[in-house]
């Protein structure tokens, strides 16, 4: 791989990165193909529940939860990238986090009994949370517990020797980061000197409003799955800091914002900007990313603009016990929950908990729905896995 290839050589260089990714595993895979999900669902004759027009993840997966901090330092466990957000059917999240919950515990090597059961939990823990207060805060597992204090007690360098693998404030140019051309630093210092950038890198605890900001390095940022092919930077600014202290150093995520896969209600009205759309769907669903994020544009590309914080983490399981497993799927569909009672009224929580307990039966108590959604978008996911393995191997050995 090139060190740091050039704009016009970038795209080849993050497809192989991509298809190297999506083959290590088949939960890698789901992660990686949200296009595919969307495309069963619409070809699918599956008929689900149709739940209230809120904003919906979109792309509802293990790695897209986890914690987030606040702009005033507390820390919780909430949706943490919302690039296919929209407003549209809750259901959809319920059965992406699902299948993800079902690939996952397949590379546990957990029977599929287990599988049903996870589902079971999932169901549980979505449910009360929309008979609770959306903001009250659900206890979690220990395994999910472990992550919320773990990122509760991180500092910003642990954070830069993570990302940037020394507590300097610049970024070394590498494997994960490379350099960027003259115009694209030009672009990006034009943005960040805008009074919208200001205000969002001034916005955490302690910041002082209008203070000077100062672009200190920039690079391309190779990063993510579904993401890669698509802008992304990584930008370090320093903040004026009051009585001359020390500059605070603010790391700045920019991400090209991309039209959204997932279908959204046909009667809903959102932002027609696919980067407005991102801040609108993150401040509706997972408040602590939304306040530190901002739309904008650059090189003629909307993008989303967000400040990571050291705390910011995702909900990394390689390996469930049974136990675990099913504490998890509750712990973690319970934050989707509260995401989505957020938007709701007594009187709309209400009635969508009364569509969700039609066809139910049994002593699994799943909704059939869910339960052969799941099953079907397993079985595709790995018929597609396999075959994009060999199309890979295939590609490395030409």
């Amino acid at each position: 791989m090139l060190t740091s290839p050039r704009p016009s050589q970038r795209g080849d260089v993050l497809l192989r990165a991509r298809n190297l990714k999506m083959a290590r595993s088949a939960h890698a895979y789901v992660r990686g193909n949200t296009l595919k999900f969307y495309s069963w669902l619409e070809q699918s004759d599956k008929v689900l529940p149709q739940g209230p027009p809120i904003w919906i993840c979109g792309d509802c997966h293990l790695g897209n939860l986890g914690p987030l901090a606040d702009t005033r330092g507390g820390v919780e466990i909430q949706i943490r990238d919302l690039d296919q957000t929209v407003i549209g059917n809750p259901a959809h999240d319920l059965i992406r986090l699902g299948l993800s919950l079902a690939s996952a515990a397949r590379s546990s090597d957990l029977p599929g009994v287990v599988t049903a059961r996870m589902l079971e939990a999932l169901m549980e823990g979505y449910e009360a949370a929309l008979h609770l207060d959306p903001d009250e805060a659900a206890a979690h597992p220990p395994v999910i517990g472990e992550v919320l204090k773990q990122a509760a007690g991180r500092t910003w360098k642990q954070r830069a020797r993570d990302r940037l693998k020394h507590v300097t404030p610049s970024i070394p140019i590498g494997k994960k980061f490379w350099a960027v051309s003259r115009s694209e630093r030009r672009a990006i210092e034009a943005m960040c000197a805008t009074d919208q950038i200001r205000d969002l890198a001034t916005r955490l605890k302690g910041r002082k409003a209008g203070a000077d900001i100062r672009l200190l390095d920039v690079a391309y940022w190779m990063k993510g799955c579904s993401s890669l092919g698509r802008l992304r930077y990584a930008v370090l600014l320093a903040i004026e800091q009051k009585g001359g202290r020390e500059p605070d150093i603010c790391f700045l995520d920019i991400k090209d914002a991309a039209t959204a896969a997932a279908p959204r209600d046909p009667d809903a009205r959102m932002p027609r900007d696919n980067a407005e759309r991102v801040v609108a769907g993150a401040l509706a669903l997972s408040p602590n990313l939304g306040d530190r994020m901002a739309a904008s544009r650059l090189l003629d590309k909307a993008v989303v603009v967000r400040e990571l914080m050291p705390q910011d983490l995702k909900v990394e399981i390689k390996r469930l016990t049974q136990e675990e497993a099913m504490a998890v799927a509750r712990s973690l569909a319970g934050v989707v929950g509260s995401a989505h009672a957020r938007q709701m009224s007594a009187e709309v929580r209400s009635a969508w908990l009364d569509e969700l307990a039609h066809n139910r039966s049994g002593r699994l108590d799943a909704p059939s729905w869910l339960w052969a959604s799941v099953v079907e978008l397993v079985s595709t996911h790995e018929g597609a896995y396999l075959e994009h393995c060999r199309r890979y191997a295939l590609s490395v050995a030409a």
